[in-house]
């Protein structure tokens, strides 16, 4: 089975509502703001000539304080459970929702932009706020930022550290057992060997066809197991003894079933349904090398593209974009129902007592026995099916998960998939692309904000000033900047056409600005983006 193979589709979100973005360097709060975290700040560390001292806050714009944050209407559950399992406040847990539908496409352009030069990408930030993405060349830094993201230059490209990984996995006997679990860390840029005995798996990496400063030796106490209508995460019994998870329900042309783990059951083995009636026959299942499987449906058991959250309800299903590194991603499984952590490496080789399993994705998330083969899911798209892993939901853990594309490739299997979560006054996130500073608000008819957040920049220099304003359609949002004169601002660019979508850009002396939206026919979110001499 290939460890290379993704299946995608497109995520779409509810924006109902401030994602709070960063805020530029340069720009002071009012007194009675919270602190901007010192990772907002970074993502806009590319703005130049920033002040020495601070600037003096301005008013807000009125009703401003009255206005809502723009934030996420997150699937039924999984808001409540990234609070509880990331320590997140409700405001935190919907913004970071937001960026992370926000940030991954960007990172798909970079891989196929960048190629083999890619190193690999990450999540940054309590709220995911901000995206690095790392390449080989010094010279690509231009490209990544104007993307949106912060840029590392690596000595590794992601393709040659899955080399390395193969390499070790290949010299790292499984008896006696030497290491764990492998892994690709991109932000090390280095393969990682956790083992219990270091110094026997440092000699075996040295031992080994491998370049030696790519690969980092941990200690760790790390042993992970195998974990013993159709909706993803609920229960199902194999034979009268075994009990495992239901991944996701998937169709095989007119026939109904569900994928699962394969270490759960071989092929010709009988399960039965969360409620003991007669329920399928595993197909096909591998396990190790790979921990996957799909179950044939008997008639009357129906597949539906939902996921038992663990309180009453289900998740849509709507599509399997692979989420990155530090994004959440949330579990469904019959022992512990729903828990969520975040995605810490893809492409781990994790060695169980029956042997190893290669391509899986380590997470933060616990799991206990019974959870296995049950659904890895981010936001509304399926990640893959519970493998195994170390620790409890008492305790904590670590969890690994078989990823899903290569399951439907490998058996010929269609996910069974749901509309994307209705938009509501959707605003298009890759219309105001390549800019370094990125703000959200909504706006009624007739009214204006201030940007940023009611205050202004400073630019110390002369130069180009670029804008863009991206409102919901059918709606007629305008774009102005103004710039301070002394004693009063005034408009010195604007864009005011027909549409929801302006652009400005305007060479400038040093000054103080800021720019100014306005509603001038419909109402909803906006997004602000600008760049600063």
């Amino acid at each position: 089975m290939s460890h290379n193979h993704a299946v995608t589709s497109g995520c779409v979100l509810a924006i109902t509502s401030l994602a709070l973005a960063a805020v530029p360097a340069d720009a002071d709060l009012r007194p009675d703001a919270p602190a901007v975290p010192a990772p907002a700040l970074a993502a806009v560390a590319g703005l130049r000539n920033a002040p020495s001292g601070p600037v003096r806050p301005l008013p807000a714009p009125a009703g401003a304080a009255d206005r809502p944050l723009l934030s996420i209407a997150g699937p039924p559950g999984m808001v409540e459970a990234l609070q509880r399992d990331l320590g997140l406040t409700e405001e935190q847990a919907r913004e970071r929702l937001v960026n992370e539908a926000r940030l991954g496409p960007v990172v798909d352009r970079m891989k196929a932009q960048l190629g083999d030069r890619f190193g690999g990408a990450w999540l940054r930030a309590k709220t995911a706020s901000t995206l690095v993405v790392s390449s080989t060349r010094a010279a690509d830094i231009p490209l990544i930022v104007a993307a949106g993201a912060q840029a590392e230059v690596v000595p590794r490209s992601l393709a040659q550290l899955a080399e390395i990984k193969t390499k070790l996995d290949a010299t790292l006997p499984p008896r006696p057992l030497v290491s764990s679990v492998r892994y690709v860390d991109v932000k090390r840029n280095k393969v990682v060997v956790l083992t219990s005995e270091p110094q026997a798996a440092e000699n075996f990496v040295q031992a080994s066809d491998v370049e030696q400063s790519a690969v980092v030796v941990l200690p760790s106490t790390e042993a992970p197991q195998p974990l013993y209508d159709l909706v993803g995460g609920t229960a199902y019994y194999i034979g009268v003894a075994s009990r495992c998870s239901v991944g996701f329900p998937v169709t095989k042309g007119a026939q109904t079933g569900f994928v699962t783990a394969g270490h759960c059951g071989k092929k010709g083995a009988v399960t039965s349904g969360f409620n003991r009636v007669s329920q399928g026959v595993f197909q096909a299942s591998s396990f190790p090398v790979d921990d996957s499987a799909w179950v044939a449906a008997n008639p009357g058991w129906t597949a539906t593209a939902a996921v038992d959250n663990g309180a009453g309800a289900t998740l849509p299903v709507a599509g399997a974009r692979i989420a990155i590194e530090g994004a959440s991603v949330c579990r469904s499984g019959s022992t512990t129902d729903f828990r969520c952590g975040v995605i810490q490496q893809h492409d781990a080789s994790v060695t169980y007592p029956q042997g190893t399993v290669y391509g899986l994705t380590r997470t933060s998330v616990c799991a206990e026995p019974g959870d296995s083969g049950g659904s890895f899911i981010s936001i509304d798209q399926a990640q893959g099916v519970t493998s195994g892993g170390s620790g409890d939901c008492g305790a904590g853990g670590t969890t690994y998960f078989q990823p899903l594309g290569e399951i439907l490739t490998a058996y010929g299997l269609t996910l069974k998939t749901a509309p994307p979560t209705a938009p509501v006054a959707v605003v298009t996130p890759d219309t105001c692309v390549g800019y370094l500073s990125t703000y959200r608000g909504t706006l009624a008819v007739g009214q204006s904000d201030l940007q940023p957040r009611g205050l202004y920049y400073r630019a110390k220099a002369g130069g180009l000033h670029s804008g863009c304003v991206n409102g919901p359609a059918g709606t007629d949002f305008d774009l102005s900047l103004l710039r301070w004169n002394g004693s009063s601002w005034r408009v010195v660019a604007t864009s005011d056409g027909p549409g929801p979508n302006k652009r400005i850009t305007y060479t400038g002396r040093p000054s103080r600005y800021r720019y100014q939206v306005t509603a001038t026919a419909g109402s909803g979110p906006y997004v602000l983006a600008f760049t600063a001499p």
